[in-house]
């Protein structure tokens, strides 16, 4: 069966800062709420050492699907705060209220519940936090309740010291459970296992992937991949497939795993750009969004290589329209029944850095102190990031073979950008070749 895949921008929103994650809430009810992190290194900061101070803002958003007479996003509140390195929902309710994650700048893990407000909205309110650690920055977390399971709620955060956390929240606090040195250099990404929570990975920039029994004391990983040759940087448990694991690097690599074989991945696919985060579809199981960095948002159909078959995943379709590192992106569970609506024209892209006014000096930025002072061109002067066209272009692969009579699938994502503090609303059609109609056509 042939199926005809489009994306179409519905609404583009300046953060103002440079934004770098972006969350919808997993929990019923409240899936039309949407976070959004920035992260903005200060260098006159004025601190006594000289120290570059990290300030960032958290947005909260509502998608409003009745909203015709204007934006679909609906600002509800902003927070400015510490720099905001990552954030995730816990996918059930805490204390009967959503609750959202974020890894700050300031080596915290921080809590916020989603509330209603005395106006009628909804807004975030400061739970708790707890610090991973003294100088260092807090760079990624996850919930051990993807399964959407609340029988063992934890949560763990990796930081820049390459060390790993894991809190229980109980009684409004976070409980430190066990911290340990995971990795030589920064510790990109922690992720549950989420078919056995007992297991955490972590993904270093010392290029190696691993996993820890939290049975036992981590002063060795039950596991040690390298197959990866550059720093991994995300990580994301399969929801409806137990065993499955999705990997990524600055390698520009998507790996994907069986956990009880860590030996070699079921497959492997360039996407170029260097994949920072990754995210399994919350119904499909065969469908992974990938952030990719200098080269888009791209989704990959995963079933045959599931299946054994090996070789690449193919990409079914591509978000193309940002203009700088593309970082955070999330899948909203909403579902959308109307046709879509037809996007505004693509206009040219601008010329690409490398065409305009000299080269970056490193390759590959990372939301630390070490890329925010690397961004200039040969004579020293700073270069707005622009759209550089990617070395290596995203496998087409086979044809895919969608699942058996599988249905035509409309999502709602959201993603964002950083030099140019962008973070756009889409929506993803994909439709079976001989059913669409002519009329849906925009």
């Amino acid at each position: 069966m042939a199926w005809k895949s489009k994306t179409r921008s519905l609404q583009v929103f300046d953060t103002e800062l440079s934004a770098d994650t972006v969350e919808w809430c997993p929990v019923p009810d409240s899936h039309d709420i949407l976070a959004c992190g920035t992260y903005q290194l200060q260098k006159g900061g004025g601190e006594a050492n000289g120290t570059p101070s990290r300030t960032g803002r958290l947005y909260l958003f509502e998608f409003q699907r009745d909203g015709a007479m204007g934006p679909p996003l609906a600002e509800l509140q902003r927070m400015d705060m510490a720099a905001i390195l990552d954030m995730k929902w816990c996918h059930v309710t805490l204390c009967e209220r959503p609750v959202l994650g974020v890894a700050a700048a300031t080596g915290e893990l921080q809590l916020y519940r989603l509330s209603d407000s005395q106006e009628g909205g909804r807004s975030l309110q400061t739970l708790c936090s707890s610090e991973v650690g003294a100088e260092r920055l807090a760079l990624s977390l996850d919930w051990s309740t993807g399964r959407m399971d609340s029988s063992d709620m934890r949560v763990t955060c990796s930081d820049s010291a390459g060390c790993v956390s894991v809190f229980s929240p109980a009684d409004g606090a976070l409980m430190a459970l066990s911290h340990w040195k995971a990795h030589d250099f920064e510790a990109w990404i922690t992720a549950f296992s989420y078919w056995d929570t007992q297991l955490v990975y972590s993904g270093g920039d010392d290029c190696k992937l691993k996993g820890w029994d939290l049975r036992v004391d981590p002063v060795s990983p039950a596991f040690t991949s390298k197959r990866h040759s550059m720093g991994v940087c995300s990580i994301h448990s399969n929801p409806h497939r137990e065993h499955i694991l999705a990997t990524g690097s600055y390698d520009e690599q998507v790996l994907l795993w069986d956990g009880r074989n860590m030996r070699q991945p079921l497959s492997e696919s360039p996407l170029g750009g260097g994949v920072w985060r990754l995210k399994w579809h919350p119904a499909n199981p065969h469908l992974l969004l990938a952030a990719c960095m200098h080269n888009d948002f791209h989704i990959l159909h995963c079933q045959q290589a599931l299946e054994g078959s090996g070789g690449a995943c193919p990409v079914v379709a591509s978000y193309i329209l940002h203009n700088s590192l593309a970082y955070g992106a999330d899948w909203c569970r909403l579902s959308l029944d109307s046709p879509a609506p037809c996007s505004p024209p693509i206009t040219e892209p601008k010329e690409s850095l490398a065409e305009s006014r000299g080269h970056l000096r490193i390759q590959y930025e990372s939301p630390t102190a070490s890329f925010d002072t690397s961004l200039e061109d040969d004579t020293g002067q700073y270069i707005p990031e622009g759209p550089a066209t990617p070395t290596t272009s995203p496998t087409s692969g086979p044809a895919v073979n969608p699942d058996q009579d599988a249905p035509s699938l409309s999502c709602l994502l959201a993603s964002c950008s950083f030099y140019d503090h962008m973070l756009h609303l889409w929506r993803w059609d994909w439709t079976p070749d001989d059913t669409q109609k002519e009329s849906n056509l925009c």
